[in-house]
């Protein structure tokens, strides 16, 4: 299977087994095994591990802390044995020492260039919040790569549909033309399934 066909869907896609298998802050070989990688990035408090929760329908699989900026390393998950969900630290987390926040920042960036077997990049927005200058600046960064990048619209339930429609034409004059747009809601589950048939292809041989 090669990269091109990352892109290709399967319907009806079934979670079967969803595991942790390590974190890391540095070069692993993990990371360059012959799986596909789903990477979620985003900003603290976007509601990422939810909704890589929401995404493996398991409760707390990826623990989303109370506080914001808790993640601060690479976590891969193994999915039905064949890919990896792999959670990047949330950046722009104030709190946080400025060397701390450079040095995530420095992590984030070196992983999401390095040469992988596959890999699809799940930029993951608030939609009522829409894009910062730091969201921005990271798709900046993913058309550097090599990567597939899908742009997740999440919290979509605290908008009415007029919200919603408002949103979604300021948030595309601000990114890049071209990049696909899910809206989704953690909470409610709505977009789960279109998620997943785009980020999940044929099996990996």
């Amino acid at each position: 299977m090669t990269k091109a066909s990352i892109s290709d869907t399967i319907s009806d896609m079934e979670i079967k087994t969803a595991e942790f298998k390590k974190s890391i802050r540095g070069s692993d070989p993990i990371i360059y095994e012959p799986k596909r990688q789903v990477v979620f990035v985003g900003r603290s408090n976007v509601g990422k591990s939810s909704l890589m929760n929401c995404l493996l329908d398991r409760i707390d699989l990826v623990r989303s802390g109370k506080t914001p900026g808790k993640t601060q390393e690479i976590n891969f998950f193994l999915v039905n044995n064949v890919f990896y969900f792999v959670d990047l630290p949330g950046y722009g987390f104030a709190k946080m020492s400025l060397e701390r926040r450079e040095q995530l920042a420095k992590m984030i960036q070196w992983f999401l260039l390095e040469d992988v077997y596959q890999r699809i990049v799940v930029l993951v927005l608030d939609m009522k919040v829409g894009p910062s200058e730091m969201d921005l600046e990271m798709l900046r960064i993913l058309s550097e790569s090599n990567n597939e990048v899908l742009v997740v619209l999440n919290k979509v339930d605290r908008l009415n549909q007029k919200e919603r429609h408002e949103q979604i034409k300021k948030i595309v004059a601000k990114i890049p033309e071209g990049l696909e747009i899910i809206l989704c809601s953690a909470k409610t589950r709505e977009g789960r399934e279109e998620i997943l048939k785009r980020v999940v292809g044929a099996p990996v041989n």
